[in-house]
């Protein structure tokens, strides 16, 4: 079965049942995915600067949590799984001294990357189609 993009039922209660409040917190987490997947851009584009692993893992937690809190599964799951594929290589920089192995976790991390671009677009389309 596939992942609700919001359970708004879930999410209402989490609100306490106030759906101006949560359309604002919808339109916040949108804000805030916007900034992190932009950040993440750069960090993709431009891999040789550091380790782009701990950013990477930091700005999609950023994500899941706030996913998560507003029952947003899609966005929780495709940022928790970028997350994890990040976080390896994020605290163990000798997995990134060997060239070809960080080219695969780098081309892993691309791919996790891309479906969550898609969860996002998917977020994005729902909220205008509930008007937020």
């Amino acid at each position: 079965m596939a992942t609700l993009v919001i359970d708004w039922d879930e999410a209402m209660q989490q609100c306490g049942d106030d759906e101006e409040f949560l359309r604002e917190l919808l339109g916040d987490l949108r804000t805030e995915t916007d900034t992190q997947m932009s950040q993440m851009e750069i960090i993709i584009q431009n891999p040789n600067d550091g380790n782009p692993f701990i950013q990477i893992c930091r700005a999609a937690h950023v994500i899941k949590g706030a996913a998560s809190n507003l029952m947003c599964g899609q966005l929780r799951q495709t940022a928790m799984a970028l997350e994890t594929a990040a976080t390896e290589p994020s605290k163990n920089p000798a997995l990134l001294a060997d060239v070809q192995q960080r080219q695969l976790l780098l081309m892993d991390v691309h791919q996790k990357f891309i479906n969550l671009k898609t969860a996002v677009q998917q977020y994005k389309d729902y909220l205008q189609s509930v008007g937020v």
